[in-house]
């Protein structure tokens, strides 16, 4: 067997990765890798990738080649490649593109053509393709009604035969848009190259092949600008969704500050008004209500309400099921997803994949923060033991019962009380789960509460006040997993959570990784009561953090 020790990849044949990170080819494997192998671990001395059908995909609507993906781990692995990791890629990678759907010449409906007659046969004998196929063009042409474009290509994901999607957009009614250079607070304005690449790599010039897909940049890193770059692409009427109306608010003011829109062209579409403008800003929450369970969601119609030219799916890895239904019927129209992690807990990636789009960038949460456009953050866990009658409590409670108790340790108090004495002059966030134990800390700390019951218009003041230097500490509920513009904030105190949510974890440790003017490290404290399943859950919620690189220290 060849070795080549200044090589930094072993390649496996369970389709993992292993990245030397200290070898002296690990940068250029790194770049080489990325696009088509997804990364699982990044801590200090090997980095750890693997090869997922979806991960290939992703590559192949990228328009790199089966080729150069084995190419690139050939180049830069120390042994060499199992022949199955090859047959694994070529396999996988030389699917993508048997199937592709064309607009038909008058437009009325699409094509669906496929590679050879015996895949055609096969995709009429599976059950969630063959009713959506309209009728037989030709042995290798169907002919699929336009309002199945989404429904067809998630269920040929589905069945691993993904198409590409080369039928194109309509095109929304104009609205220019130009980027201001200095921002209308008077601060300079220019775009991280990565956010530009990140809007150029989404646009593709206009190239069909580009228009729908999803970026993933970290907390703290301007999704909302790279959102507003592509914007300035398209050049097109455009619906924004996002996760609450703090976040729609943020986006608002984002948009006035560094663009050169006026203020009537940008309207809100929520639960306090229903106002539809060339830029219009709506909830997911509004979206989805509905008097009671089996009604229709009235607010869909927004949807239809304008000729949009572009989509954006804010935190699109909290997209709703009914926002997806819809979503599958609006493939028409760009889409960007932006979101820090494409993390599902519900195992959806592969909905997002085919009907929001592949993901067209990435870049490593530690990459960010080595070049400065992130802060750098220490994470802490802190083990809180429970006094005799709180363990008793907790050993006899329901199964089902025991993480609240855990959660709502009353020694947790005493560590908040040492941690705010210890961060004096720090401006702090304290996140929790349940009310009760939130307001028990609001009158320990002294610090304005903020809950789903506050009014916008109150928090919109409290957050100003924390901006302003004039409060320095807020305790919050989960509303404040999401947009917070509170780039100050550099300790954050975690006292409950939702059970192993990952992507919540990752979340509240993005509010604070705005980078500081001082270049101060944040610091991210996790309460975790001993002996308790609360120990479980703070392992998984912390799996991709770790993953990205970030190491907890235990107490």
């Amino acid at each position: 067997m060849s070795y080549n020790p200044e090589n930094a990849l072993i390649v496996q044949s369970d389709r993992t990765i292993l990245l030397e990170v200290h070898a002296p080819t690990a940068g250029a494997a790194r770049e080489a890798i990325a696009p088509f192998a997804e990364l699982i671990k990044s801590p200090e001395h090997v980095h750890t990738y693997r090869l997922t059908p979806l991960s290939i995909w992703n590559a192949r609507a990228a328009g790199l080649g089966v080729e150069q993906m084995v190419k690139a781990l050939q180049q830069y692995t120390k042994y060499p490649l199992p022949s199955s990791i090859i047959e694994e890629i070529e396999t996988l990678g030389r699917r993508y593109g048997l199937t592709r759907l064309f607009k038909s010449d008058d437009g009325f409906f699409l094509i669906l053509k496929v590679a050879d007659e015996a895949l055609a046969e096969l995709l009429l004998r599976e059950k969630p393709i063959a009713p959506l196929l309209e009728k037989r063009l030709s042995p290798l042409s169907f002919q699929v009604p336009t309002q199945f474009r989404g429904l067809l290509k998630k269920a040929l994901v589905e069945v691993g035969y993904p198409a590409e999607d080369l039928a194109g957009y309509v095109q929304g009614d104009a609205l220019p848009l130009k980027l201001r250079s200095t921002a209308q607070s008077g601060q300079p304005f220019v775009l991280r190259p990565y956010q530009l690449e990140a809007a150029d790599v989404f646009y593709q010039s206009g190239r069909v092949q580009g228009g729908s897909g999803v970026i993933c940049l970290p907390c703290g890193a301007g999704k909302t600008i790279v959102g507003m770059a592509a914007m300035a692409q398209v050049q097109e009427n455009t619906l924004i969704l996002t996760t609450s109306l703090t976040s729609v608010r943020q986006w608002r003011r984002e948009l006035l500050d560094k663009t050169e829109l006026p203020e009537e062209v940008i309207a809100e579409y929520s639960g306090e008004m229903k106002a539809t403008g060339p830029i219009t800003l709506a909830t997911y929450q509004i979206l989805t209500y509905r008097p009671h369970k089996d009604a229709d969601f009235p607010h869909f119609s927004l949807f239809q309400a304008r000729s949009w030219g572009l989509i954006i799916y804010d935190e699109v890895h909290l997209l709703p099921a009914p926002v997806f239904r819809i979503t599958a019927e609006l493939q028409a129209r760009r889409r960007l997803g932006l979101t820090a992690t494409l993390i599902r807990e519900d195992g959806r990636e592969s909905d997002v994949f085919a009907l929001i789009g592949p993901k067209r960038y990435d870049v490593p949460w530690r990459e960010l923060e080595s070049q400065g456009f992130i802060a750098q953050a220490i994470c802490r866990e802190i083990r809180v033991p429970q006094d005799s009658e709180e363990q008793m409590r907790y050993a006899v409670a329901p199964r089902r019962q025991q993480f609240r108790v855990a959660a709502e340790n009353p020694r947790k108090l005493e560590v908040v009380r040492q941690l705010l004495i210890d961060e004096i002059g720090h401006k702090i966030l304290v996140i929790g789960e349940y009310i009760e134990q939130l307001r028990t800390l609001a009158e320990l700390t002294k610090f304005p509460l903020i809950t789903g019951k506050t009014t916008q218009k109150q928090r919109e003041v409290l957050y100003q006040k924390f901006r302003s230097g004039e409060i320095d500490g807020l305790v919050l509920s989960r509303v404040g997993n999401f947009a917070l513009d509170l780039p100050d904030a550099d300790v954050l105190i975690q006292v409950s959570g939702k059970y192993g949510s990952r992507q919540e974890e990752a979340q509240r440790l993005g509010r604070i990784l705005r980078p500081k003017s001082d270049g101060r490290t944040a610091r991210f404290y996790t309460l975790v009561s001993e002996r308790t399943c609360e120990e479980d859950f703070a392992r998984h919620r912390q799996l991709f953090l770790t993953e990205q690189g970030y190491g907890y220290q235990i107490n």
